[in-house]
């Protein structure tokens, strides 16, 4: 099935492209035919989900490849807890899934558009120091390469520490299998401080809470904290109630804060006093639910995003060096920065590869040009030992990046081994692989 002719633009609105035909494959028969349909007229090929990175890593320029048809639970091993899906399915129907099963994913980021081959082929992650990015998750993927083949790499294939977190670079996902636990759930707490106790005492409360994190909204002198620890599923819920909810996460997180950004926007000097206000009407309450209803909120104010991964004993000191860079630049910032950890783990491309690590991502308003702030933020995150984000804005190229990944020429060769054509390629790609 083909669409030729639309456009596509990713969530952020920082991307587009008009490719030459766009297919929809719904079997790893179908997939394998439109790849030698493309290698055979020398069209590159773009596997893409729903959008939701800022960079260009998704840009399809000639073939773009949906696969959201590759949806549900392909099969489910009740002895080991471990599940394969569709790489097409979305991150927030898996719950659903797994619930009938008694299951859950280990942990999961703030938002759950994306879908499962997307989310971890750009290294998203959410947070909690004992705990890795959803890469690390995988334990079995099933890729079509691109001679048009299709292959499985198993959790014992030492190839599976590439092709995990693979950028898109290595072929398209048709399935992917993670290792699921047991359903759980979360008590949390979430509650305003002052912020410079917080970063005081962060590495404390990092490494004594199963999930901490936090928000800044420069100009401020409060942090919005989140402390979350797991329970078992049969503790008893205490959920927020429906009405609380959509006065917290639809009314004032979204809908009310939607407007501020549009008026600060025109208005910049008002926007300190509805940072303040913001931290005033939000963040200040505890409830106990399911992992993923806490792990998640809804996210429907556009805007762009960059994020670094950072050494975990450096977070602080970077985090207080771009707060002084906003002060010193008297920008008027009305997104918030948002501060979190995750463990160390073996993936070659991952953001947290042999170390535990802490990140700090900033955000504009998508109709803001964020380029003097994300540059000048780039150049501090740089000097604290700094790794961006693969579906988040930045501006590093393949030299800038060998220097940071200890195994990127071993993932090249894999490019070399996979995709020796270049069809999986991109202009993003070309730029951050070099090849």
């Amino acid at each position: 099935m083909t669409r030729p002719g639309a456009v596509w633009r990713n969530w952020g609105r920082t991307a587009e492209a008009r490719p030459v035909r766009a297919e929809f494959p719904a079997t790893a028969e179908a997939v394998e035919r439109a790849v030698q349909a493309a290698a055979r007229r020398k069209l590159r090929l773009k596997p893409v989900g729903s959008g939701h990175s800022f960079s260009g890593i998704a840009v399809a320029s000639d073939v773009l490849l949906d696969v959201s048809a590759l949806s549900g639970i392909v099969a489910l091993d009740p002895d080991t807890a471990r599940v394969t899906f569709g790489a097409g399915t979305p991150l927030h129907q898996v719950p659903r899934l797994l619930a009938r099963h008694g299951l859950a994913m280990q942990n999961l980021g703030d938002i759950d558009r994306q879908t499962i081959a997307g989310a971890i082929s750009t290294g998203t992650h959410g947070t909690g120091i004992a705990y890795g990015g959803l890469a690390t998750q995988v334990v079995g993927v099933t890729i079509v390469t691109g001679d048009g083949r299709t292959r499985r790499i198993g959790a014992d294939d030492p190839l599976l520490a590439a092709v995990s977190l693979g950028l898109g670079a290595l072929g398209v996902l048709v399935d992917v299998t993670l290792q699921c636990v047991p359903a759980f759930h979360l008590a949390a707490l979430e509650r305003p401080e002052p912020l410079d106790e917080v970063v005081a005492t962060l590495e404390d409360r990092v490494r004594g809470a199963d999930h901490f994190e936090f928000y800044w909204f420069p100009h401020t002198d409060v942090a919005l904290t989140k402390t979350n620890e797991r329970l078992p599923e049969t503790t008893p819920r205490r959920p927020i109630p429906p009405v609380t909810r959509f006065v917290d996460e639809t009314l004032l997180a979204n809908g009310v804060y939607r407007g501020m950004c549009a008026v600060g926007r025109v208005l910049p000097p008002v926007v300190p006093v509805f940072s303040r206000l913001a931290t005033r009407v939000t963040g200040d309450r505890t409830y106990l639910d399911r992992s993923h209803r806490v792990f998640t909120q809804p996210r429907t104010v556009r805007f762009r995003e960059m994020e670094y991964a950072l050494p975990a004993e450096k977070v602080a000191p970077a985090f207080e060096a771009v707060r002084a860079l906003i002060t010193a630049e008297r920008w008027r910032i009305s997104f918030p920065l948002e501060v979190r950890f995750a463990a160390g783990d073996d993936r070659w491309l991952s953001t947290a590869h042999d170390r535990a690590t802490g990140y700090i991502a900033v955000h504009r308003y998508f109709r803001e040009d964020p380029t003097a702030y994300f540059t000048a933020v780039e150049e501090v995150m740089l000097a604290h030992g700094g790794r961006p984000h693969w579906g988040k804005l930045h501006s590093l190229d393949a030299d800038a990046l060998r220097r940071r990944y200890p195994r990127f020429d071993d993932f090249l060769a894999v490019c070399e081994e996979f995709d020796p054509e270049g069809l999986f390629r991109n202009a993003y790609l070309d730029r951050v692989l070099g090849l």
